[in-house]
């Protein structure tokens, strides 16, 4: 089977390796049909992500079909899937309080694990899902969806709220989009003036504010000087994550989405007076994808118009890098296996 290798940061490499082999009841076989390009992906590809080592198979935004499966699975041959790619332990003591997107021993397909840029994987059964009711493309928009998601719902956002989202990309996007059906009232803060204006277009974003000289102005007026009652970061930037907490309100909350290898500081006396909650909000819950599904369905996730590029499997060792420019107006690429 066909399968590409991020071997060193900024190097792909396409293979064949030997299909593998179902292991046991509890295991099913998937052929991966369609994989999303996440920021993750990218910054393993630029060598900027914690938590993993090379060589590595990125990709854990994935659909496909089952190809083989016990018949006391519940699944039939062809079935169309989706994967929860934080494949946690069930034991540990964030496990054992539903916490699975935090689990002690979590392996991310595509970062701790080889992942989806490849034909097929075997997989623990109780992480693969059906994905009735969507289509295939669909199926591999859910999980990065599911973080905005989860970070909304760690965020408790209610209607009526403001909420800055900094950082428009896809993650930011998706806590735009849920932001804005828990009827809030939501700001995109981003560098990219297309990133803003494809807000505007197809997230019906309330308001945007280009980062420049007179942002914190801007953002001022739009709030009576009160500023946000949430702030969501979605910009991988150390710095944007430290000046995000200049943009809450007194009673406010900061949710850092981002992750980087960094460390994070603030001002003290700052966040004090505010009474301010920092929280960090990490991949999602099975709760979390039902939501995402649920809205999908239900027609309120423009998932043609995110899905702004495709490649192949096969494309992806020479195409991958155009991915990272800014001239290519990426929001979502697909890969098709």
């Amino acid at each position: 089977m066909l399968t590409v290798i991020c071997e060193t940061p900024g190097t792909l490499k396409a293979e064949q390796r030997t299909k593998p082999v179902r292991g046991g009841k509890d295991e099913v076989l998937v052929r991966v049909k369609r994989v999303g390009v996440c920021g993750t992906d990218l910054h393993i590809f630029t060598g900027n992500q914690p938590y993993l080592a090379y060589p590595l198979v990125m990709g854990h935004e994935l659909s496909g079909v089952i190809e083989e499966a016990d018949e006391s699975s519940g699944f039939a041959l062809g079935d169309t899937v989706y994967v929860m790619s934080y494949l946690s332990c069930g034991k540990c003591i964030a496990c054992r309080q539903g916490k699975t997107n935090c689990c002690v021993n979590i392996q991310v397909l595509g970062v701790h694990r080889d992942g989806a840029f490849t034909e097929y994987l075997n997989l623990p059964a109780k992480f693969v899902h059906k994905a009735e009711d969507v289509t295939l493309d669909q199926a591999a928009m859910v999980e990065f969806l599911a973080i905005g998601v989860h970070a909304v719902r760690r965020a408790d956002v209610q209607p009526g709220q403001r909420v800055l989202v900094v950082g428009a990309g896809p993650i930011g996007m998706a806590a735009i989009m849920f932001s804005h059906l828990h009827g809030a009232n939501v700001t995109a803060l981003d560098t990219r003036e297309d990133r803003l204006a494809f807000c505007e277009r197809e997230l019906h974003v309330d308001a945007t504010v280009r980062i420049g000289e007179h942002d914190k102005a801007q953002l001022s007026e739009l709030t009576n000087g009160e500023f946000f009652d949430v702030v969501f970061d979605a910009t991988g930037n150390p710095r944007a994550m430290e000046r995000g907490f200049e943009f809450i309100a007194h009673g406010g909350k900061y949710v850092l989405v981002s992750i980087v290898p960094d460390r994070i500081s603030f001002s003290d006396p700052e966040f004090h007076k505010r009474e301010a909650t920092l929280l960090s909000s990490r991949n999602a819950t099975p709760e979390d994808f039902e939501t995402v599904l649920a809205a999908m369905r239900a027609g309120k996730v423009p998932t043609a118009a995110l899905n702004t590029h495709r490649l192949t499997l096969s494309d992806v060792p020479e195409r991958f890098s155009s991915l990272l420019d800014p001239n290519a107006g990426v929001v979502k690429a697909i890969v098709e296996c």
